[in-house]
């Protein structure tokens, strides 16, 4: 697919050109290309180190001056496999013919290849998708995910602290494309997003994804049935594929990714060991530049890159990325009250559920948006999330009047309960649930109210119950308050209830507003 030139065949260059050979002569005689031996000579110039000293260097040395990249036009090779993919599907329909679709692709390119290459990258394509190479890897089957061991860093202005990051890493072990990014930790939430990342880099979804035996992956560890986190199995669902954990104390099934790792250290950790970064955006952006140039770069053994081969094989059996992102979600467990709500803990609210799920238990999904309810797996509720503390969420369709049918607890009940205990009492269970928009959003503060009369008797619950109203304060609180000091047996309460008199008595010698006029 393209030149690549071993440190020997580097060497053999430059002493032909000591020799006094034009770069056309060295090219013929080493059977390469002109233009690659220009470039070549352009890398050897450019370099701090005269020709005689490269001559000198050992080949690990001279191997990192001078990586073999490839030379293929990854935007115009990339055109040219995407089209391919189109082409394989039509060659068994009747009349199909390569010219036909040369001619097609000719009208389509800004660039094209010659009738020549297009053929040639097409029989390199796919023999090898029908088994005349043997992969060691089933292309689009999956994508190894891991973190590095060392950190990298980022600094904070104000304080100049060092902040260590952690550095996740995945690979499609068929073409070994790599993708890398830097995250604030290794937490679930870190995770999945990252994860998230790597599959939108990739442009489709492997069927599934390996990882090692990550806490935030794996709930319990096991050789033969691990348990995996409920929120990354949820991740997967979405992507339509699977968690495939790699077997403890197995360190053969993730050597591949440990050997990308490795890579990233050499590829990209060390050219940014001088480099300070104040941000995990501007950390990553350096990272994916970097990582565009290794991705670029030629196998030892292979005369192409990852990118090439990605783009080649293994891209066409992913499977397509969903129409919407992923939003992570967590899960709180809570039983569906008398009144047709479920208490939703993490904000201290409410929302409703159809009045014949009373007294079930619940399984609460939750992101950062929404609210869902499930019952034996199946949804019965939706909502947009509320963050405001002790607020009612309310479905109409959920209560309304159908609600009284199964329940004995209405507005007229409470009523009818409150009669028990005093007039104002009534006024008061009156007033609840006159504020409220839906009834059954005032059943616990009713009901609350009528509780106190088990403390304080009927008499004292009416009296302040009464003070309240007269006070315009009525709710479960403060009629509580009332009683829990007393207040409705204080003769000075209505005195103190008006909030406009004054507290301090008129005097003779104290002076006005008018006085300071």
């Amino acid at each position: 697919m393209a030149n690549t030139l071993d440190p020997m065949d580097l060497k053999q260059i430059i002493r032909l050109h000591l020799d006094g050979l034009s770069n056309r002569n060295i090219g013929t005689t080493l059977g390469i290309s002109r233009n690659t031996v220009n470039s070549y000579m352009k890398l050897f110039k450019a370099s701090e180190h005269s020709f005689e000293e490269l001559l000198l260097f050992e080949k690990v040395r001279f191997s990192s001056l001078f990586p073999s990249h490839t030379t293929i036009d990854n935007k115009r090779y990339n055109e040219l496999m995407l089209y391919f993919e189109g082409v394989n599907k039509a060659r068994n329909h009747p009349g199909f013919t390569f010219l036909y679709h040369y001619q097609d692709y000719v009208e389509r390119a800004i660039n094209p290849y010659s009738y020549t290459q297009f053929m040639e990258h097409y029989r390199r394509k796919y023999p090898k998708l029908k088994g005349s190479m043997k992969l060691e890897h089933e292309a689009g089957k999956e994508m190894f995910i891991d973190y590095a061991g060392k950190k990298l860093h980022i600094f904070d202005k104000e304080t100049g602290e060092m902040i260590p990051v952690e550095v996740f890493v995945s690979i499609l072990p068929n073409s070994q494309y790599t993708y890398a990014e830097a995250s604030e930790s290794q937490k679930r939430e870190d995770l999945i997003n990252s994860c998230a990342n790597a599959l939108g880099f990739y442009g489709g979804v492997p069927k599934a994804i390996v990882s090692d035996n990550l806490k935030a992956a794996v709930s319990r560890a096991s050789k033969y049935e691990p348990e995996i986190n409920r929120s990354f199995k949820d991740f997967a669902r979405h992507y339509n594929c699977v968690i495939n954990p790699t077997r403890s104390y197995s360190p053969q099934d993730k050597a591949l990714v440990e050997n990308a790792v490795h890579l990233v250290y050499q590829r990209i950790y060390y050219p940014l060991r001088e480099m300070t970064f104040f941000s995990l955006k501007d950390l990553n952006r350096e990272i994916r530049r970097l990582l565009q140039r290794y991705n670029d770069l030629l196998f030892q053994r292979k005369d192409a890159s990852r990118r090439e081969l990605f783009q080649s094989i293994e891209r066409e059996y992913l499977k397509p990325l969903p129409n919407t992102p992923y939003e992570i979600k967590d899960y709180k467990r809570a039983k569906v009250q008398k009144i047709g709500y479920v208490y939703f803990s993490p904000d201290k609210g409410y929302y409703s559920v159809p009045y014949r799920y009373i007294g079930k238990s619940t399984l609460i999904h939750y992101t950062k948006t929404l609210v869902e309810v499930y019952y034996n797996h199946q949804r019965i509720a939706l909502h947009q999330r509320v963050r405001e503390k002790g607020v009612y969420t309310t479905i109409k369709e959920h209560l309304s009047s159908t609600h009284k049918k199964y329940i004995d607890w209405s507005p007229e009940y409470f009523i009818k309960k409150a009669a028990s205990h005093g007039h104002s009492v009534v006024r008061c269970v009156e007033k609840i649930f006159a504020d409220t928009d839906y009834p059954e959003t005032a059943y616990k503060r009713a009901m609350g109210l009528l509780q106190l009369n088990k403390i304080y008797g009927s008499q004292r619950l009416n009296n302040a119950c009464e003070r309240a109203f007269q006070a315009d304060a009525v709710s479960y609180m403060r009629i509580k308050n009332i009683l829990k000091n007393n207040l409705d047996q204080n003769t000075s309460f209505d005195q103190d209830l008006e909030e406009d008199k004054p507290h301090i008595p008129p005097h003779q010698n104290i002076r006005g507003s008018s006085t300071y006029h």
